[in-house]
């Protein structure tokens, strides 16, 4: 357990990196690392200076849920935002509706909500799945749920960033509308990478290894970040974060 939560801490870390430029970063409910990774970046830079996450209250000024979300996209009020899916392809499209062919599709995931509305909006979108695999990451996924580019003629501020794996990160080259390998993290290597990616993508053979967590960023992770964490993802504070002396388990 400890090397996965280790795993898991090291994503938050680096995630939160990607953040210390935005001024206002939603996250969604079903999301503890990226929460985290925005509440650790606000802790350690002052940036984002807000942070959303739907389903908290501490860390939540919106009243009226997803409604407010979206009117603020539209206002371009939001920096950055996440998105996963059942599949996601080498253009960065998303599905979120099932596997297989539209309507009998199986299995059938939870639905494309308003993930393509985001995507279209919100500058810096972040693609956020933990599988890396062929099931996941496909040539080309079997439904579109929000399309990862559209055509010159179509109206679009918004668009995919980049993408975090358990085993690399990947930056979205919008001129090429393919992903480019970045690093690959310390538990992989670029042949785990290439063997375990459906869609082709941009690399080098020197690619290098995804830098170690600062140590004091980690600190502040399990010292000041923990318990806001805990507050709208309890069950994911207790799995990673060490019990310390003083620090019970997060009820």
């Amino acid at each position: 357990m400890t090397a996965i939560a280790d795993e898991k801490k090291a994503l938050i870390c680096l995630i939160a990196g990607l953040l210390r430029d935005c001024n206002h970063v939603a996250v969604g409910a079903a999301s503890p690392i990226p929460g985290a990774a925005a509440l650790l970046a606000k802790a350690t830079w002052g940036t984002p200076r807000h942070v959303n996450i739907l389903g908290s209250v501490a860390n939540n000024f919106f009243t009226g849920g997803g409604g407010e979300l979206f009117d603020c996209a539209a206002q371009g009020r939001i920096d950055a935002f996440f998105l996963g899916g059942g599949q996601i392809d080498g253009n960065a499209n998303i599905n979120l509706m099932g596997r297989g062919d539209y309507p009998q599709q199986s299995p059938r995931w939870p639905g494309t909500f308003g993930s393509a509305y985001l995507y279209f909006l919100v500058p810096k979108v972040i693609l956020f799945r933990e599988e890396h695999s062929r099931r996941t990451l496909v040539e080309k996924v079997d439904f579109i749920s929000a399309p990862g580019v559209s055509d010159e003629k179509t109206y679009r501020k918004g668009g995919p960033f980049g993408l975090i794996t358990n085993k690399a990160f990947f930056r979205f080259d919008k001129e090429k509308e393919r992903f480019r390998l970045i690093s690959v993290h310390a538990t992989s290597s670029l042949e785990d990478v290439l063997d375990n990616t459906g869609f082709a993508f941009d690399y080098t053979a020197d690619t290098p290894v995804t830098p170690a967590p600062d140590p004091e960023l980690l600190a502040l992770l399990n010292r000041d970040v923990r318990e806001k964490v805990a507050e709208v993802y309890p069950n994911f504070a207790n799995a990673i974060f060490p019990v310390t002396s003083g620090a019970g388990r997060i009820k």
